[in-house]
């Protein structure tokens, strides 16, 4: 029996199937169904007699892509074989087969996966003399990220290593150098990394006019899925395939382009009617997953971005509560609160699994996963490993474990394994004779012979530093966090920069663990909570399938849960101060508060601490985010930190004050 499109589908949908011919472009609201679209398109083509192989269907996901095709053949009732369907890489991948020749390649070429193009770079650094012992340059990882952004962004690598990266002239020089090596490698052995795969397919666009007609000539019909988070390459591999007929329809959210730290460009999106001129704009703006007043929040939120695309927004579903906007003391308030509501619903009979909290950056949720944790709460984390398990943080506890315990060889040996020239060996080696010292005073007052001579150059700096290190009481308020700043300042900060190509966002978890550590004026009982946290994430592994969700926003995007509470909505947190500056990155962080908004499909809180500690400024007062207080007072209510806090709750009631 043929679909009867006109009774499976709303009007706004049906409009984009039945006169979807031509460049179109399909604003596809949250929550309004834009997979239910593209799937129905695709069968409405195929119904008409449209072959399967004219047809190029691309997403970002191959679960996406998987979903779509399976979709479709549930509606036709039989499997389309021969659609083009998958990931940009993927397509790109099967046409490469057929055309790598023409670009000097085999057509047999392998793909490098991630391990093996840094091990490629790393021999190309090493052909040019670079990284080798005692330089302090970018590790192989980084260098591989850095030439992976540029290359996507379509950048000059000079300019990104310096104006992204903060690098040195005399070390941005040196990328050009490193990225032609590594090219011409790959090349040589007839291997193709994963950005290749897409450089490749626009230069056979770009370089080949028979390829490229011939491949505009196969896909009839183009159909693109999230087009917001497509970068300069993709775009204009799209533009090149569109054949005179411009059958091109793209799908996506201008609101939701939050992922420019990937390369993507919203400006894609937004310049669509310019690159296709003749292009019509579709809007599909009714909203199936949140009741009006979130939606209302959310439609006011995102109206004060400049560069968008006007819509709005339509609720289906019947009325439900304003979100509530809750003002705590501080951080530790804050986690007391939300762990308060999360029980709050439990008792009503929700399941943990239904409540998410949301954050900007991981580092804002460490006092909430101390607090879950405290309260054996189960939670899972996504998007990352939980605060107190991530590496830099766990370097920055080992220090802190010696001052406490000097014996404790795990830490030590993590500690030494950090410096030049100190591996497994080395590191055992080390610990040997460290086991002959009672103290750790007399241990860094003492020599002891070490052979290997980066080693032992590494050593005098780590004596040198903790000699200054045991010169800090440590049951002062506030030493701890001196302890911290030191370790960083005396070599850790270069180790990070060198190390990971997300440095900035690893020192932004180090000045929130520094802020975290000046709270405290007993280190053992520092020590205690964080191994509280460890433990309960390893004892807590059998309630995944009923915990609650802890995510970063970026990780939450597509994802939806009944209950969704917003931590951190602070000015100068969210929007993160250095965007203010900057209104491109200002809107995206708009973007992105709209985005964990529109997770939510029942209810709504969002919680904001009027009061931060910090080392570097004392303590700091500050009111919610400016994407709150930007929006009219009536989409939401505002509640006072006491009507989450029970009589017999051990945090005395008072009244809060809140911030004009």
């Amino acid at each position: 029996m043929p679909i009867n499109y006109k009774q499976e589908l709303n009007p706004e949908q049906y409009a984009v199937i039945a006169s979807g011919d031509g460049p179109c472009l399909v604003l596809a609201g949250a929550g309004s169904g834009k997979t239910r679209t593209l799937v129905y398109r695709v069968a409405f083509l195929l119904e008409r007699g449209v072959s399967p192989e004219n047809i190029l269907l691309v997403t970002f996901t191959n679960k996406a892509a998987n979903e779509m095709k399976e979709r479709v053949k549930q509606l036709l009732g039989f499997k389309p074989d021969g659609l083009y369907a998958g990931t940009f890489h993927s397509v790109a991948n099967l046409l490469l087969r057929r055309h790598a020749d023409h670009l000097g390649y085999q057509k047999n070429f392998n793909i490098l996966d991630q391990e093996d193009s840094v091990s490629l770079i790393k021999g190309c650094m090493e052909d040019l003399n670079l990284n080798v012992r005692g330089q302090n340059f970018p590790k192989a990882n980084v260098v591989q990220s850095i030439i992976s952004y540029a290359r996507n962004c379509h950048q000059d690598i000079a300019a990104v290593v310096a104006d992204r990266y903060g690098y040195p002239q005399v070390v941005s020089e040196q990328f050009d150098r490193i990225a032609q090596n590594y090219h011409a490698k790959k090349k040589q052995a007839n291997v193709m990394d994963f950005d290749d795969l897409l450089f490749n397919w626009l230069k056979l666009l770009e370089d080949f006019p028979a390829v490229k007609e011939q491949l505009s000539n196969q896909f009839k019909y183009i159909l693109v899925d999230e087009y917001q988070d497509t970068n300069y390459i993709q775009a204009a591999i799209i533009k090149h395939l569109a054949g005179a007929a411009k059958n091109v329809l793209v799908v996506g959210d201008d609101s939701q382009s939050i992922y420019s730290f990937r390369a993507a460009d919203v400006a894609n999106i937004l310049d669509f009617p310019k690159q296709f001129p003749a292009a019509r704009v579709f809007r599909i703006e009714k909203n199936y997953r949140s009741t009006p007043e979130i939606l209302s929040l959310a439609n006011e939120v995102i109206k004060h971005n400049r560069d968008k695309f006007e819509k709005n927004l339509q609720p289906v579903r019947v009325s439900g509560q304003l979100p509530v906007l809750i003002p705590a003391r501080d951080v530790y308030q804050q986690a007391h609160l939300v762990s308060n509501k999360i029980i709050d619903l439990r008792d009503q009979g929700v399941d943990y699994v239904n409540m998410a909290v949301l954050f900007r950056s991981t580092f804002h949720s460490a006092e909430l996963q101390l607090e879950l944790a405290k309260r054996n709460i189960p939670f899972i984390l996504r998007g990352g490993q939980r605060y107190f398990e991530q590496a830099h943080v766990k370097d920055m506890v080992s220090y802190l474990k010696i001052l406490a315990n000097f014996k404790d060889e795990l830490s030590w040996k993590r500690v030494l394994r950090l410096y030049d020239g100190i591996g497994a060996a080395a590191a055992d080696n080390i610990w040997s004779s460290i086991q002959n010292y009672s103290t750790l005073v007399e241990l860094i007052t003492q020599n002891f012979p070490i052979k290997n001579a980066r080693a032992r150059s590494s050593w005098s700096r780590l004596v040198t530093m903790f000699q200054s290190l045991t010169s800090i009481d440590v049951t002062q308020r506030g030493s701890l966090a001196e302890v911290v700043i030191h370790v960083m300042e005396a070599g850790y900060k270069d180790y990070l920069k060198n190390t990971f190509d997300n440095y900035k966002d690893r020192l932004d978890d180090l000045q929130q663990f520094v802020d975290f550590v000046m709270t405290y004026d007993s280190l053992d009982t520092l020590l205690a909570d964080v191994m509280l946290s460890e433990n309960f994430a390893h004892d807590n592994s059998k309630d995944k399938d009923n915990a609650v969700i802890l995510t970063t926003i970026h990780q939450a995007k597509g994802l939806e849960w009944k209950y969704v509470m917003i931590i951190g909505a602070r000015n100068g947190d969210f929007p993160h101060y250095k965007s203010l500056d900057n209104l491109k990155e200002l809107e995206e962080e708009r973007r992105l508060f709209y985005v964990a908004v529109t997770r939510a499909k029942d209810e709504l809180y969002l919680f904001y601490p009027i009061r931060k500690n910090t080392f570097q400024y004392g303590e700091m007062t500050g009111g919610p985010s400016m994407f709150i207080s930007e929006v009219d007072d009536s989409k939401y209510r505002t509640t006072g930190a006491n009507r989450f806090i029970s009589e017999d709750d051990p945090w005395e009631r008072e009244e809060t004050v809140y911030y004009d």
